[in-house]
């Protein structure tokens, strides 16, 4: 059971960029059900119009691309003609993949940071004067790599520690009219980028022996968070990333397992 009223967010307007697949289709979804008026974007628009018809709820699906910040700045436009003002906002847009930086190519590198770092201050400046502030809340979706160092993750590193970053800056520059705040999966199941960092069984399983609690999340964790996030409950809440990774970034739970087997 939610500890959410379903009526939260009624009358209140959400837009969440790259909110057509995963963690932040989770998202959309869920603050939909509890009564908001959704638009997603993505650079399909044909999978924006299908995000929006499994949202429902009247949602409305827009083509953008974070990297330009003209056309996602035409987005929200067309998102804050069609809602009104923005109570909500979530960047969540993102790339990535394996490689050592030996192998990677410069445009490659430069590919992540525009879309996850570039893309994430495109959104939030875009969206600053189409905001119903005071009181808005803005969400940037970061990784545990902005502050643990990962091996062939030299790109994605480097975004996510800048959209940290961000974060507090922007927290401090937007107060106290509008409250920004991150949150930082662990490995999320049924996501793109875990396909990617964990493509076989072996390499799962070693994931979830690592994780306090021993589980990939879901979209739905990832999005009560942002729901709490979002609410009054989270009023004096700025500046801050909040982890939403079973305990992953705790430390390594499967040195617990080989204790125990000493024991």
């Amino acid at each position: 059971m939610s500890p959410f009223r379903d009526d939260l967010f009624a009358g209140k307007t959400a837009f969440i960029a790259g909110g057509t697949s995963g963690i932040n289709l989770g998202i959309a979804i869920r603050l939909a059900e509890l009564g908001a008026r959704v638009a997603v974007c993505g650079r399909d628009g044909g999978k924006a119009q299908r995000a929006a018809e499994t949202i429902g709820h009247g949602a409305l699906g827009l083509s953008t691309d974070v990297r330009d910040y003209d056309r996602t700045r035409g987005a929200m436009v067309q998102a804050h003609e069609a809602f009104g003002p923005f109570n909500i906002v979530i960047s969540g847009a993102a790339g990535n993949f394996l490689a050592p930086a030996t192998d990677m190519s410069a445009n490659a590198f430069s590919t992540v940071v525009d879309i996850d770092l570039n893309g994430t201050f495109n959104v939030f400046r875009g969206c600053r004067d189409l905001l119903d502030a005071p009181g808005a809340s803005l969400i940037a979706i970061t990784a545990g790599q902005a502050v643990n160092a990962m091996a062939l993750q030299s790109h994605a590193c480097a975004a996510k520690a800048g959209i940290n970053q961000l974060v507090r800056v922007l927290a401090l520059e937007w107060g106290p009219d509008v409250r920004v705040n991150g949150i930082s999966p662990g490995p999320i199941a049924d996501t793109e980028g875990m396909k990617r960092l964990a493509p076989d069984p072996a390499t799962r399983a070693a994931h979830e022996a690592r994780i306090a609690m021993k589980r990939w999340g879901t979209a739905h964790d990832v999005a009560e968070c942002a729901v709490f996030l979002c609410s009054e409950a989270a009023c004096y809440v700025t500046g801050t990333i909040l982890d939403c990774d079973g305990g992953s970034q705790v430390g390594d739970a499967s040195r617990m397992d080989t204790a125990r087997g000493l024991a």
